[in-house]
């Protein structure tokens, strides 16, 4: 069925794909390619999301799986450079929560832009999920979860007026995001954080944070029946495996796709927020 996307007054075309019936955890690998049935629809791409929590090693494995079987990936901005434009002068950890929903918008319509124009096959490094996650986990942790890390759970003491409100427009957020999901992704690879958190200054340091986001993610997945599998281990098992469920055929070695990716990671712009601010200045 063809469709389209409204983003900023333009509609763009996307093809999407019926969603009936479909588990919510597949246990066995699922076939995509052209001829190839999924829940007895016959499927000729498909559309993939890597998820996790920050560290869990999305960004590097999307790129590596790009590389390995030349499927495209998704390339939204990240919230690093969206920032300095849409509060400029902050750090994500100073942004007030009417100034985190802006941040949401903006990164949820980079996202819908890009699968829009890729089309019905694509590997993204997360998912509009990720938006409301990290508003709604502020919601019980705090806009700075930073600041609540040492409390019990990393939770925020208390919910001031302002919080309250941001509560009930993140659950509006929540219904917009979760229909555009489903009706977006075939299905979702979840990577386990197996590492620690990056203490790069910009993500929160607050692991009930982290693990209150990776929680709520899958309960959301088996809300919206999409499908998903845990994938952990290192880079190369983690390409094998993803390749077995989805029948994804290579088009370099491991090796080399790996060390692709880790050049293409290593080629990112590192600064922090306000660290751009200053340069542009």
């Amino acid at each position: 069925m063809d469709d389209s996307v409204e983003v900023f007054g333009f509609s763009i075309p996307v093809r999407r794909h019926s969603r009936q019936g479909r588990p919510s955890q597949v246990k066995a690998p699922v076939q995509f390619q052209v001829l190839n049935f999924f829940h007895g629809k016959a499927i000729r791409h498909v559309k993939i999301a890597i998820s996790g929590t920050y560290s869990a090693g999305k960004t590097s494995t999307v790129m590596a799986l790009s590389r390995y079987t030349g499927v495209p990936r998704t390339l939204a901005r990240t919230i690093r450079e969206i920032l300095p434009e849409a509060v400029p002068g902050k750090a994500l950890a100073e942004v007030t929560p009417a100034e985190f929903l802006q941040l949401m918008l903006r990164r949820h319509t980079g996202r819908a832009v890009q699968e829009a124009l890729l089309g019905d096959h694509f590997i993204s490094d997360g998912s509009s999920l990720q938006e409301w996650l990290y508003g709604a986990g502020r919601v019980i942790h705090g806009m700075n979860p930073n600041a609540n890390a040492g409390n019990a759970g990393g939770r925020a003491v208390v919910q001031d007026e302002e919080m309250q409100f941001f509560a009930k427009a993140v659950d509006q957020y929540a219904l917009a995001l979760k229909s555009h999901v489903k009706s977006t992704y075939d299905a979702y690879v979840h990577l386990e954080h197996e590492l620690p958190i990056a203490a790069d200054g910009h993500r929160p340091m607050n692991d009930g944070f982290r693990a209150t986001i990776d929680k709520m993610l899958l309960q959301t997945l088996d809300e919206l029946e999409i499908p998903y599998y845990i994938v952990r281990g290192t880079m190369s098992e983690r390409l094998t495996r993803i390749c077995e469920l989805f029948d994804l055929k290579p088009v370099l070695g491991l090796d080399e796709a790996i060390e692709l990716a880790r050049q293409d990671y290593a080629a990112q712009d590192f600064r922090l927020e306000t660290e751009r601010v200053a340069t542009a200045a």
